[in-house]
């Protein structure tokens, strides 16, 4: 999944961060050994470790007057077909949320990447859940209450995590871009273009499909939905090169038959987040910041 998918959340937005806008006093402290972070500053913490990998780095935006029971987090996850992509990708979505949602905490994060001799799965996984066990050390003050927000490959983990990996259910939301919901689709699996592309996630699985099909049920997350499944939206493009449009569908009904909250559109003429029209990224920008309002604010 490639950088298609970017939908600037900001490009409505972006007007707002402007001289309009007061810039908080933030201290750039990458100190991760710090056991406490003044609660009445803001931070803005660059490349903060939470594995020994080298990919295991995160930006953390702390705002100023934090409280444990209530500072939710906004948790970004980069897309890039499990193998590629960079946290530097939502550097203009983190400016945006920050102007937007300046009583919300931030991290953007990067995980290991795979390939099909090294497989993202499950380890992209476990990154989600290590990068969340640093950030609720008690020197961040944040509250256990996360919405994630990941497009393409990202998209995917967000829903992955949120629907089989969060048992105390602390994800309260997730705004998915063009993910993949259902790797056992058979336009994904009768596809070698898109198998070799599922390869990056699940290894050598992908030239055995039959042999392998519990592991595809696994990583999809319209297979993982529960009735306690946290409130989704979703965006897609019907001309989406990497996504099918059988993609939403399934995921829609997976939601359904649960009876969880969702709300999913799929753009006429749209690529891989590559929105047809000003009014599509409107609608796109709109709709994304009512969910954030509903469930996250």
């Amino acid at each position: 999944m490639k950088r298609g998918f970017y939908i600037k959340f900001i490009l409505g937005l972006l007007f707002c961060i402007t001289i309009s806008c007061k810039k908080k006093d933030s201290n750039n402290n990458n100190d991760v050994s710090a056991t406490e972070y003044d609660i009445a500053k803001s931070y803005d913490l660059t490349d903060i470790a939470y594995g020994g990998d080298s990919k295991q780095k995160m930006d953390v935006y702390l705002p100023a007057n934090r409280d444990g029971n209530s500072t939710k987090v906004f948790v970004l996850i980069h897309g890039g077909g499990w193998t590629a992509g960079d946290k530097s990708d939502y550097a203009s979505t983190v400016a945006a949320l920050k102007t937007y949602y300046p009583n919300h905490a931030i991290i953007n994060l990067n995980y290991r990447l795979g390939s099909q001799g090294n497989p993202g799965y499950p380890k992209q996984i476990n990154d989600i859940q290590a990068a969340l066990n640093e950030i609720q050390k008690e020197k961040y003050n944040l509250a256990k209450k996360y919405l994630l927000y990941g497009g393409s490959a990202g998209g995917h983990l967000s829903l992955l995590y949120g629907y089989a990996f969060d048992p105390n259910h602390y994800v309260k939301g997730i705004v998915n871009t063009v993910g993949p919901a259902d790797l056992t689709d058979t336009s994904v699996t009768k596809s070698v273009f898109l198998m070799g592309v599922v390869g990056g996630l699940l290894g050598d699985a992908v030239n055995n499909y039959q042999a392998n099909q519990s592991l595809f049920v696994e990583a999809s997350p319209a297979k993982q939905v529960t009735v306690n499944s946290p409130p989704t939206i979703s965006f897609y493009g019907d001309q989406d090169p990497l996504i099918p449009v059988t993609q939403m569908p399934l995921l829609r009904a997976a939601l359904q038959s649960k009876g969880v909250w969702h709300y999913d559109t799929i753009y006429p003429g749209a690529g891989h987040g590559v929105w047809a029209s000003q009014a599509q990224n409107q609608d796109y920008i709109n709709m994304t910041m009512s969910f954030i309002n509903q469930f996250f604010n």
